[in-house]
């Protein structure tokens, strides 16, 4: 099977990061999100990280 990590578009919140990581994982994107949160107020990194990876990932409308 050929994964790949990309923001998911119909399932996005802001970006579509939270999801598309769930769906690489097969996790719920609910789950993704409040981690992601919680990265974000322990440290404040989370945000940097976030704006990254929308960056970087790219779109699942670009197959």
């Amino acid at each position: 099977m050929n994964k790949k990590l990309m923001r998911s578009e119909s399932d996005a919140m802001i970006f579509g990061v939270c999801s598309g990581v769930a769906h690489y994982f097969n996790l719920d994107p609910t789950v993704i999100r409040l981690g992601w949160v919680i990265f974000c107020l322990l440290g404040g990194s989370g945000i940097i990280a976030y704006i990254i990876a929308a960056i970087i990932m790219p779109s699942d409308k670009i197959q």
